[in-house]
């Protein structure tokens, strides 16, 4: 069953990921080293396979994926909160001091998760309008005596925002999505009235189902929290015949808005750099992203153009500039090599073009 990230993601990759798996096939070593969403890994279309591999520098992020993976049914329970301005300030006040003190343990213990900072992140980010969620960075801060105290626009603290009340202000629950022949669609919030009813608390019983359904499926995942390279090393590739490595990082600084928490100035070509270096390696496959003409690619690879969904917060602006979300290109290393069940069709049929 292909699942969805409970969060919006910029610059996630859920609508290209069948062309992905096209190309990548049959991989039994799969690495995405700039996680976000793992909106790839989660439409795998033939599920876990071999070794899976996910890393994030980004703290709040690898610990959401490790807490759903080990705990989803207490990060169900701290992101059950219904949408409310006084508590985002609040959590993100604590999330961005104590949160990202909890949060630092998982760079030196790869077994480390906190499931309540999983669980207000998750919660706060699908409130949240725009980027700059959990950044650090905004005049609000807390006094000693715990008061929130506005410091001036330059000052560090966190952003004091209205919340998000789109899709009828529902929060994280509003990206519940369809769990078998007992899901409810878009009927989610109506309560199930048989034996096994469980009355006001129907919601947060489908938010336990949707994160138990995330964990299942990350039960043999690795989640990594740290610099990208680390798990594309050969000994941590030396796992299976045949390696996956989808590479999606923040796209060049120079052409793109500032949407990150965890950004490095020059890693966009750092990473071209290493996927030309081992684009020759027959048990390497390799998948890049980024705008059009970001790269110099060689004319081995294959590109495909494809266009990304709206920017999360403005998706009902019909006047917003939107153009770099039709110049989205993902560039397919030489050893891919097509599915041979969908090798005879043609691109469009995955919404792209060659």
């Amino acid at each position: 069953m292909k699942l969805k990230a409970p969060f919006p993601w910029f610059g996630g990759k859920s609508k290209c990921s069948d062309i992905v798996w096209n190309y990548f096939s049959d991989v039994d070593n799969y690495v995405e080293p700039f996680a976000g969403s793992i909106a790839v890994l989660l439409n795998r279309p033939d599920g876990w396979k071999g070794v899976e591999t996910v890393n994030d520098l980004d703290g709040y992020i690898a610990n959401f994926w490790r807490a759903v993976k080990h705990d989803p049914v207490t990060v169900a329970q701290y992101a059950n909160n219904p949408v409310n301005e006084a508590d985002l300030t609040a959590r993100h006040l604590w999330l961005v001091n104590t949160g990202k003190e909890r949060v630092n343990k998982l760079f030196g213990d790869p077994d480390y998760y906190d499931a309540k900072v999983a669980g207000w992140w998750v919660w706060g980010i699908c409130c949240w309008i725009g980027g700059g969620w959990c950044s650090g960075k905004g005049p609000w801060v807390a006094d000693e005596d715990g008061q929130l105290v506005h410091l001036g626009d330059a000052g560090q603290g966190v952003n004091r925002q209205l919340v998000h009340l789109g899709n009828a202000g529902h929060g994280v629950n509003r990206h519940l999505v369809h769990l078998g022949n007992a899901g409810r669609g878009v009927n989610r919030h109506l309560v199930h009235l048989g034996d096994a009813g469980q009355g006001v608390n129907t919601g947060e019983d489908q938010l336990i189902q949707y994160m138990t359904s995330l964990s299942e499926r990350l039960r043999y995942v690795r989640v990594c929290c740290g610099d990208w390279q680390r798990v594309v090393t050969g000994g941590a590739l030396a796992t299976g015949n045949v390696k996956g490595i989808f590479l999606d990082p923040p796209y060049d600084q120079n052409i793109r808005d500032d949407c990150y928490n965890t950004d490095t100035e020059g890693l966009s070509a750092q990473v071209y750099d290493w996927a030309i270096e081992h684009q020759d390696g027959e048990d390497y496959r390799i998948i890049l992203c980024g705008y059009e003409g970001e790269h110099d690619i060689p004319k081995r690879w294959k590109t495909v153009e494809w266009t990304a969904n709206r920017a999360y917060g403005r998706r009902n602006s019909v006047t917003a500039n939107c153009e770099n979300r039709r110049k989205e290109r993902v560039w397919i290393s030489p050893q891919c090599q097509e599915r041979s069940d969908t090798a005879h069709k043609p691109l469009s049929q995955f919404g792209v073009t060659a």
